[in-house]
Parts: structure tokens; sequence; C-alpha cells
């Protein structure tokens, strides 16, 4: 249960990432969001990867590749690509497709780790996968067909694919560091591979100082809460209950960012919350509640 609470916390910062997100739309661009964010958390931690450089070389050396494809996906990828599509498309399609990933992650984990699933827990997935939808179209699901893809639901579903890939490939992490270890080096990989792309952009000097004056406390938000504190406690999840599991709790990040936006955007509380909320803790329940007869294997 102490897990399942962590995990709770850990997606109701990153709700909160999304409403800051569309706060400061048009001040900071994503790419430069994604960079300050990556550079802020490295160089917050520094000191700790000072003091275990010895054990993150050795890693590095032995494990160069995995650590390398880690950091793509969770760190240089993931949020970035969802910064741009998020520029072409609309929150609801992103909402939409961001809610296929516990999906991706079932198959990934099945095909890869060749994981097993019970009929209660696939029931569970599909009951909070329609929460979602439910909840995102506002009660009106005949709205489906209304929808359609533009380029910006690509990169969404790119990143889409990258953390779900992530979340199953990181079973294969170097044991020999410790959870802040390897955060710490998947960050020192991402913030180069970052690096070349904010460049390009050509941002002046003096734009990234009124930025960072003016914004400081987003920075500091995206950072210490949505970066180094979730980045761990998701990673405590998949340590104590899978990936699988995990990723159910991504389900949450509408209902809370919808909660959130109420208290700090004004927006109103309507029926059809409660009817995503009771499908969405109704799915979870039934994913995490495993029978003797349908216990998932890692």
């Amino acid at each position: 249960m102490h897990v399942y609470l962590l995990l709770v916390l850990c997606v109701l910062f990153w709700s909160a990432n999304f409403v800051l997100g569309r706060f400061v739309a048009g001040a900071i661009e994503p790419l430069e969001l994604a960079f300050f964010r990556w550079l802020g958390v490295w160089l917050l931690m520094l000191p700790f990867l000072l003091l275990h450089v010895k054990r993150i070389w050795a890693a590095l050396k032995s494990h160069f590749g995995i650590l390398l494809l880690l950091s793509a996906l969770g760190i240089a990828s993931f949020n970035t690509l969802l910064y741009v599509g998020l520029q072409h498309t609309t929150a609801t399609n992103a909402l939409l497709i961001n809610s296929s990933i516990p999906i991706i992650i079932v198959f990934l984990s099945s095909l890869i780790l060749k994981s097993t699933i019970s009929h209660k827990q696939m029931l569970g997935i599909v009951l909070s996968t329609l929460g979602v939808v439910f909840l995102v179209l506002k009660g009106n699901v005949m709205s489906l067909h209304s929808l359609s893809l533009n380029p910006g639901d690509f990169w969404v579903i790119a990143s889409s694919l990258c953390w779900a890939s992530y979340s199953v490939l990181v079973k294969f992490r170097p044991q020999s560091l410790s959870s802040m270890e390897f955060f710490i080096t998947t960050v020192s990989l991402g913030v180069p591979m970052l690096l070349p792309f904010y460049v390009a952009q050509g941002y002046s000097l003096e734009r990234e100082i009124v930025i960072i004056t003016q914004y400081t406390w987003v920075i500091v938000y995206v950072v210490i809460f949505t970066s180094i504190l979730s980045y761990y406690l998701w990673h405590k999840g998949i340590a104590h209950i899978g990936a699988y599991k995990t990723g159910q709790f991504t389900h949450l990040m509408p209902l809370f960012g919808s909660f959130l936006a109420y208290i700090f955007l004004g927006e109103r509380l309507e029926w059809y919350h409660l009817g995503g909320v009771v499908l969405i803790f109704g799915g979870i329940y039934l994913c995490l509640h495993v029978t003797k007869k349908g216990i998932v294997r890692h």
C-alpha cells in the first residue's frame, strides 16, 4: 500500500507539470523548458555525481549501451517529444494518446519480459482506459467520431512509445547502481543529447536570462518535483510492483489535471469528472488486485 501512495504522489507531480505547461505556454518554448529542466537537475545533483563518480564510471564502461538507450528514451526524448506535440495538437488528443501508455507497457512486458496477465487485470486496463476517454471527452463519447489525427499527434505517439519502452527496459539497468546513481547517470547522458537541439534554436543570452529570472519558480518545480522526486518514485514503483502495475497509475493524470485546473486555473468541475473517477479507480483496483490464480510474473 505504501508504494501505491508514492505512485499517486508521483502522478500528481506530473499532472501539475501539465498545468504549469499551460500556464507558461507562449512564454517558454518546449525545447527551452526541457533543456532548463534537465540541466537544472544535473547542476543540482552534481555534488552527488562527484561523490559517486567511480561507481558510475564503472557502470558506464560495462553497461554503456543500455544506459545510453534508457537516457535517450526517458530523459532526452520523452518530454521533449511531448512538448513539441502539444504545440500542434489539442489537449484532448494528447490525453487520449497518453492513456495508451499502460496498454503499450503490457504489450512490451509480454514481448520483452515474458510477463503474463490475468483476465481480471486486463479488464482493469480496459476499464481505466475507458475512464480516461470518458473524462477527456467530457462524457460525450459520441464526439469520438469528430476527432482527427494531425502532425502533433504523431509526436505524442512517439513520446508515449518512448516512456512505455523506458518503463519496461529499465528492468535491465545496471544493478550495481542505486536508484539515484542510475538517475544522475541517465541525466548526465541526456543533457548532452539535448544540447545540440537547444543550441540550434539560436536563443539569445538576454532572452534566456529574462526567462530564467521571470519563471524561476516554474523551473524549480519541474527540476525538483517533476524530475527528481517523480522519477525516484516511479522507479521505486517499478522495482516493487513491476512496470505493468506501475503503468496503470498514468491514468490518474487527466483526473488530477482536472482538479488542479479547477483549483489554480478556475476551471469548473462537471458531472463527467465523477464518472471518470469511478471508472479509473475501479480499473486500477482490478489491475492491482492480484489473486492466486492470476499473478503477474516478472
